[in-house]
């Protein structure tokens, strides 16, 4: 998911702002109460969500994803969907930041094996003898 999913919605006939069908996380606040949904299309103009409970047509909400905060009325809604109209055109990178792949934790250790290189140490030359017997290759000797 991400810029190669932000389509031209005027292709199907009904919309003319550009839109990217994904599957995030967002939430929706209608006064105190915050509700958890999916997002699955958006655009500068609007959302799609799903979720177990959606607001009834016409309902004002505010509309979060990440640092986007915008606020909505529902457009329409039904079975476990519901269509929002933002209250203003969101910027388009704005939109674009919501798209970019995110991964979990950038911090954690990313594991290889080493390289068979000249300046490996005998220790370190033995262990991947050992390896490479189980595992079915063989790796040169000095």
């Amino acid at each position: 998911m991400g810029v190669q999913n932000f389509v031209d919605g005027s292709a199907a006939g009904k919309r003319t702002a550009k839109r990217a069908r994904v599957l995030l996380a967002a939430k929706l606040q209608i006064g105190a109460i915050e509700i958890d949904v999916r997002l699955r299309d958006l655009s500068r103009k609007g959302a799609l969500i799903e979720a177990q409970r959606v607001p009834a047509q016409g309902v004002e909400v505010t509309f979060i994803r990440g640092s986007l905060c915008v606020p909505a009325r529902v457009a329409w809604s039904g079975e476990g969907r519901a269509g929002l109209e933002f209250g203003y055109l969101v910027d388009e990178s704005e939109v674009l930041v919501q798209l970019k792949r995110t991964t979990t934790d950038q911090n954690q250790p990313r594991f290889r094996r080493p390289a068979l290189g000249e300046d490996m140490s005998a220790q370190d030359r033995k262990l991947a003898q050992m390896w490479g017997i189980s595992v079915g290759i063989s790796i040169p000797g000095e």
